[in-house]
């Protein structure tokens, strides 16, 4: 059976079955080399999935403090013991971008890594509050470039602003009686994280800490967080 039969000369069979035997064995090893390419991608990329995330930073946190006691005034704002404040920001809807002053806005130094590098996020600890008590906030700031940098997040450079659920009003900001703080130099490597916490007495407050200080009613607000340019989505909670 193995005998070529037909009008052709044998050699000619034959050279047609040696080159139907190459093709499936060429057909044969691209499958093969195609699956050990798929295979090896599909390993590497967990490799570089778990490169890629680091564990969240350190976290500063602030003790509750007592609306008009000047001894624990600092808490509200507090981000390791040190007042949680940046430059001024004017009332600003959540869907636009903020009307600050250049102090925020102005680039960090040389060496720091720059706004475009960096993401912010707030969270609120529970979405409502019942009148009277102190909202807690959570700050995270993301190295999201690919290379690691420091920049200084020190509790001067931050701010986190309570405003009315559509925008129309401010009622409170970490930077209006605490514009100041020391410098917190980080060192972040790529996705990285550093956590700060903030505690807010419930009470407004003007610009420059002008005015008088009261509890804000019972409804619907957002808080937003910024650090230089950079500034997190508005995130909701309510005081019932």
């Amino acid at each position: 059976m193995l005998e070529p039969t037909g009008p052709l000369p044998p050699e000619i069979y034959w050279r047609r079955r040696v080159f139907a035997i190459a093709a499936l064995v060429l057909a044969l090893a691209l499958v093969i080399w195609v699956a050990l390419m798929v295979a090896r991608r599909g390993s590497s990329e967990p490799a570089a999935a778990a490169a890629s995330s680091t564990p969240a930073a350190s976290h500063r946190s602030a003790e509750p403090s007592k609306s008009g006691d000047p001894a624990n005034k600092s808490a509200e704002a507090a981000a390791a013991g040190k007042p949680s404040a940046g430059a001024e920001a004017s009332p600003v809807k959540p869907s636009g971008p903020p009307v600050t002053s250049a102090a925020v806005l102005a680039a960090p130094p040389p060496g720091q890594c720059p706004d475009q590098s960096l993401a912010v996020k707030v969270t609120v600890e529970q979405p409502t509050y019942k009148s009277g008590e102190q909202p807690v906030f959570w700050i995270v700031i993301t190295n999201i470039s690919q290379v690691a940098c420091s920049r200084d997040l020190g509790s001067g450079l931050q701010q986190v602003s309570v405003q009315t659920l559509d925008g129309q009003r401010r009622m409170w900001s970490s930077t209006d009686c605490y514009p100041d703080g020391q410098p917190d130099i980080r060192a972040l490597n790529r996705g990285e994280q550093a956590g700060f916490t903030v505690t807010w007495s419930g009470s407004t407050s003007q610009q420059t800490c002008a005015g008088e200080r009261v509890q804000v009613p019972a409804g619907a607000y957002a808080v937003v967080a910024q650090l230089g340019s950079i500034r997190s989505a508005a995130e909701p909670f309510n005081i019932a």
